[in-house]
């Protein structure tokens, strides 16, 4: 057996007790909400016309080729654009267990106008459905952005699968959210009856806005934000979810298709071990399986990821030590909403050009 066979066995995917949760907007797709020009825009787009953020396409096959037990998609785009979004996915060779979109149609016609924008009732009831369904022992990822609230909304949901949250606590929380009171009656009895077990083992939240890496630091080291695919598929190599070779081809894609140097590579790894996601001994089975590969594995993608093993191989990040254990720490939900809804109108503001400045 070649050292690269042996490092792809020792990281052999246990693909059948994992899901993926995904959101689309700013997650998997560049798309901006800002203005009414820009829902305007987004509304006639064709299938063709929607951009992929960079690597995610890449990074979501790879995850699809090692049998998870699911892949779910909870957007808050409108059900009247899922035709052209499941186009979008076919496009990029993606496959899916589950689509769940916003009724936004329905919502207006019901006068529900506050949900139209409302996020937390909505996305944690799609997650709480797909729960019901899924073996006791899940052990689940997570991908958002931080546009809106979704690492308040992975980790609120992760806490209740745990049973970490009382049902008064999440009335609370869902009424400082604006549900409506018969959608917070329904979501009460959804975590009430469903089964208590497995973990969040990484809650990815994409940079989109700029966002310091520290943004959710209150959330413990489960929420791992990052800034380009590359990085989320490493932490994924860590929990022994994907093998070197999908690391690898994730991060060729960028190489080849996007326009990333080795330099940018070498530094995303060296961010996270910093930040203590992934470690040396990471490392190591990256440069242990491009050692022996053969340039045909990665076509375009070959010489640069040489050049990447290279540097790599003299980064300080090299030696960094093994990352602690996870910190689920105790979460003031209700003082982290608020302050969270501040960061996303600050970071929205100065996406826009705007100075942020605090709202009251």
């Amino acid at each position: 057996m070649s050292p690269a066979e042996a490092a792809s066995d020792a990281a052999a995917p246990t693909g059948p007790t994992h899901v993926y949760r995904w959101d689309l907007d700013k997650t998997y797709l560049r798309t901006e909400f800002d203005t009414v020009k820009d829902w305007v825009r987004t509304a006639f787009e064709t299938a063709r016309d929607k951009q992929t953020v960079p690597g995610a396409g890449a990074l979501l096959r790879e995850i699809r080729g090692t049998d998870p037990f699911g892949v779910y998609i909870v957007s808050g785009s409108p059900e009247q654009l899922r035709r052209v979004l499941e186009a979008k996915l076919r496009l990029d060779g993606v496959r899916w267990d589950g689509l769940v979109l916003k009724p936004q149609l329905s919502n207006i016609l019901r006068g529900r106008f506050k949900s139209i924008r409302e996020q937390v009732g909505y996305k944690l009831g799609a997650m709480l459905e797909t729960r019901a369904a899924l073996p006791v022992d899940t052990e689940e990822f997570m991908f958002g952005d931080d546009a809106e609230a979704d690492a308040f909304i992975y980790c609120l949901y992760a806490d209740l699968c745990a049973g970490r949250v009382t049902p008064a606590l999440f009335m609370q929380l869902l009424e400082s959210a604006e549900t409506y009171p018969d959608a917070m009656s329904r979501l009460v009895r959804l975590a009430e009856h469903m089964p208590r077990g497995g973990r969040a083992r990484r809650i990815f939240i994409h940079l989109d806005r700029v966002s310091p890496t520290d943004s959710f630091a209150d959330l413990g080291n489960r929420v791992c934000t990052f800034h380009n695919y590359f990085q989320p598929a490493l932490v994924l190599m860590r929990h022994g979810a994907l093998d070197p070779l999908a690391v690898l081809r994730v991060g060729g894609e960028l190489l080849a298709e996007h326009g990333f140097t080795p330099d940018a590579l070498v530094a995303s790894f060296a961010d996270l071990a910093r930040r203590g996601q992934i470690s040396g001994d990471d490392a190591l089975r990256l440069l242990t399986y491009l050692s022996s590969a053969d340039d045909s594995t990665f076509g375009a993608a070959a010489m640069p990821l040489r050049r990447f093993a290279e540097q790599l191989d003299r980064d300080p990040s090299r030696q960094a030590p093994e990352p602690a254990e996870d910190d689920i720490p105790e979460i003031d939900y209700m003082a982290f909403f608020a302050k969270d809804r501040l960061r996303a109108k600050a970071v929205k503001r100065r996406s826009m050009g705007k100075n942020p400045r605090r709202e009251d």
